[in-house]
């Protein structure tokens, strides 16, 4: 199995115990202790994130001191969630709104780097909520999981 078979598993598995959860502070904190940064999970996405920035098929595209991508779109096999990753060092970026929510992994490579405010673990976003994601602190990968894909960035 290539790397990014490898990493669409591991999210299979991951998205397989969220479905019909609701995106709040409750999925959030389960998260972080199911999957937290000491869990098998966490160390799989991560390498899997690193992995695939190394070997270019993560974080495909630059723009505003940033480097992101879409790497899966909304499928069943991802309980239609959308996967973006973005690499992010001491930089805010664009505002925009989650029309359904919005799941957030933070993996930090640098420095004590902090997503928003979180440190390495796991935060969500429920639907309508809104920020600028910021990564203060040093370095990190931020993984996004996006029901249906929808997100509106702001004008």
């Amino acid at each position: 199995m290539n790397s990014q078979a490898a990493f669409h598993q591991a999210l299979s598995e991951l998205t397989a115990q969220l479905g019909g959860r609701p995106l709040d502070g409750a999925l959030a904190d389960w998260l972080n202790a199911v999957h937290g940064p000491q869990s098998d999970m966490y160390r799989r996405l991560k390498a899997g994130c690193v992995r695939g920035v190394d070997e270019g098929w993560l974080c495909q595209r630059e723009g505003g001191g940033m480097r992101y991508g879409r790497v899966f779109r909304p499928e069943d096999a991802l309980q239609r969630f959308s996967v973006d990753v973005v690499d992010m060092r001491d930089i805010a970026g664009p505002h925009h709104t989650h029309p359904s929510g919005e799941i957030d992994l933070i993996m930090p490579l640098e420095g004590e780097a902090c997503f928003d405010g979180h440190p390495a673990g796991w935060c969500v976003y429920g639907p309508g909520t809104a920020h600028r994601p910021t990564v203060t602190q040093g370095r990190a990968l931020v993984l996004y999981l996006l029901p249906e894909g929808q997100i509106q960035f702001s004008r």
